[in-house]
């Protein structure tokens, strides 16, 4: 098992100061974050994000991301992108630039529901049936594209999208080749919606299992409602303080077989950054350790 950040989580960093202190502290590997995002006062993880690289001129980009992280040590474990699986030219460009990074896989994202707002967007109003076959046959392109640049192609199991359970994405994916497509199987979104047991999900995801997301998180009673019944918020933990065991989940993945990278993306803010990944680290580590 290998172990990586993803750097939507490390804002306040610059890619420079993101590969010297995860390799400092002993990461193998780093998860490059590309999109266009808004600026803001204050780096965060969406938006004025520092470990960013930008869409657009990425092309440029990759020769200096490359470098930066080869003469860390570090491998890459992916490219987290958020171009829609409907922006072909995104897609291509995304691509293009994981294969030139000598990174194995790129995340490719599914249309929201269309119930739900997405990326400042607002909720679409068309209907699951519609969107998830014009995703099937968006998804037939990117397995091609990807396979023709030799990497794969992923989508993440994310509330509010398509493709929140290991179920749905296979029902996406199935028929298409696993060496260019596969799964992003995240602990952390699974506690909001599309949770199935983890064993029976990596069964039946099977050859289309192709990377695993870590983060935690904890539902806190947010107020009531007009007929005094408890609301519930959902809200992002330190890894170790979640409700997901990170231990049994590891022992799960043992259980299963899979031996690929594994990605943290901690979204808390009690502790520092340097102090969180450090933390993160050595808490990652000793789970896997306690799995064995």
């Amino acid at each position: 098992m290998k172990f990586s950040v993803f750097t939507a989580s490390t804002p306040e960093w610059s890619p420079e100061e993101a590969v010297s202190a995860l390799a400092a502290q002993g990461w193998d590997g780093i998860e490059w974050r590309v999109t266009d995002q808004e600026t803001a006062e204050t780096p965060g993880f969406w938006a004025g994000n520092k470990a960013t690289i930008p869409l657009t001129g990425l092309e440029a980009q990759v020769p200096r991301i490359k470098a930066l992280t080869e003469q860390a040590g570090l491998g890459i474990s992916g490219v987290g992108g958020y171009a829609n699986c409907t922006q072909h030219d995104d897609v291509e460009r995304l691509l293009a630039a994981t294969a030139a990074l000598g990174a194995p896989q790129v995340r490719v994202v599914v249309p929201a529901l269309g119930t739900a707002p997405w990326g400042g967007q607002a909720a679409s109003g068309r209907g699951y049936p519609e969107l998830f076959a014009q995703a099937r046959e968006h998804f037939a392109w990117v397995a091609e594209r990807a396979a023709a640049h030799g990497v794969k192609a992923l989508v993440e199991l994310h509330h509010r999208t398509l493709v929140s359970s290991a179920s749905a994405a296979l029902r996406l994916l199935d028929g298409l080749d696993p060496a260019h497509v596969g799964v992003i199987h995240d602990l952390g979104n699974l506690q909001i919606e599309g949770h199935e047991d983890h064993l029976a999900a990596f069964q039946m995801l099977g050859p289309y299992l192709a990377h695993v997301h870590v983060k935690n998180g904890r539902w806190a009673k947010s107020g009531n409602d007009e007929l005094g019944g408890a609301i519930w918020q959902h809200e992002w933990a330190p890894v170790d303080q979640g409700i997901s065991s990170v231990p049994e989940y590891f022992k799960t993945l043992l259980q299963y077989g899979y031996d690929g990278w594994v990605a943290l993306e901690d979204f808390s803010t009690e502790l520092p950054l340097a102090q969180r990944t450090a933390r993160n680290h050595d808490f990652i580590r000793q789970a896997w350790q306690a799995a064995q």
